[in-house]
């Protein structure tokens, strides 16, 4: 039903769910005492025990790379004919501190078929048997990325875009429904995001950043409140705020001096 929740019942399906930001809402939903699917393409060995432990009903994992069709077809079919209450999407690529001329194509692209095509496809077959039951809750992972013109990110922030403005859409498209759609948006989140990302040697890389446990909080309440989307953290609502109403071309400089590597001037010589 829609409106605010107290838990979360039944199964649960979490993604990206063996480290970081997804490990914590796995742990979450299984204080909800719920029966979990968690899916990864990294294996569970540290993951699994944390979250057994943290009281879910049951566990079941799968390995898969839900960056392409077969894997995403292999979760819906290891979830078989059993209806899922919440689908936790937050599985993501990064790619990043290099500019994108000069970014490995094949990175740009298991960012986009990952980040975009597989998260879609996932909500879309998944949100159908929702709606044929006329309940269900959806929480995805966004970024306040996708509001900042991401130089030296920018695949990745650009993908993170298309998520952000399309959790708003299919919000709206299923207002006559009882299923329920949720964007989280963390910032820079102690993850192995920015090794993943080849960040570590950038100012965001460097600096401080959120606890997974507690964005995994944030993002978690909102879904149970059935709310929109959630920021997770003041500093972020600002960036949020700012890149909203700031000139494109400054946001960008801005982010540019956050994500260009700490030893390079990044300039491209002419071609001859």
């Amino acid at each position: 039903m829609r409106g605010k929740i107290e838990k979360l019942h039944g199964l649960v399906v979490v993604t990206g769910a063996s480290s970081g930001i997804g490990l914590e809402l796995a742990k979450r939903a299984a204080k909800d005492g719920v029966d979990l699917i968690l899916a990864a393409d990294t294996d569970f060995a540290d993951a699994l025990p944390q979250v057994q432990a943290a009281g879910a009903r049951s566990v079941e994992t799968l390995l898969c790379d839900l960056g392409t069709p077969e894997g995403v077809d292999a979760l819906v079919a290891f979830i078989g004919d059993r209806p899922v209450s919440c689908l936790i999407a937050n599985a993501g690529e990064g790619g990043g501190a290099v500019t994108f001329l000069d970014q490995d194509w094949q990175e740009a692209q298991k960012t986009v078929e990952t980040n975009i095509l597989g998260t879609i496809r996932l909500i879309q077959l998944v949100g159908r048997r929702m709606v044929a039951r006329n309940e269900g809750r959806i929480l995805v992972t966004g970024s306040i990325a996708g509001h900042l013109p991401g130089s030296f990110q920018l695949v990745y922030n650009s993908t993170k875009s298309f998520i952000d403005f399309f959790c708003g859409g299919l919000r709206n498209e299923l207002k006559d429904t009882d299923v329920a759609v949720t964007c989280l948006l963390p910032g820079a989140t102690e993850t192995e995001f920015f090794e993943r990302a080849h960040m570590e040697n950038t100012k965001v890389g460097q600096s401080k950043k959120a606890e997974p446990a507690k964005v995994a909080e944030d993002g978690y309440s909102a879904m149970l409140a059935d709310k929109d989307e959630t920021v997770s953290g003041l500093m972020n609502k600002v960036q949020v705020m700012l890149g909203d109403i700031l000139p494109d071309s400054l946001v960008a400089e801005l982010h540019r001096l956050q994500a260009q590597p700490l030893d390079s001037d990044a300039k491209r010589s002419e071609p001859a």
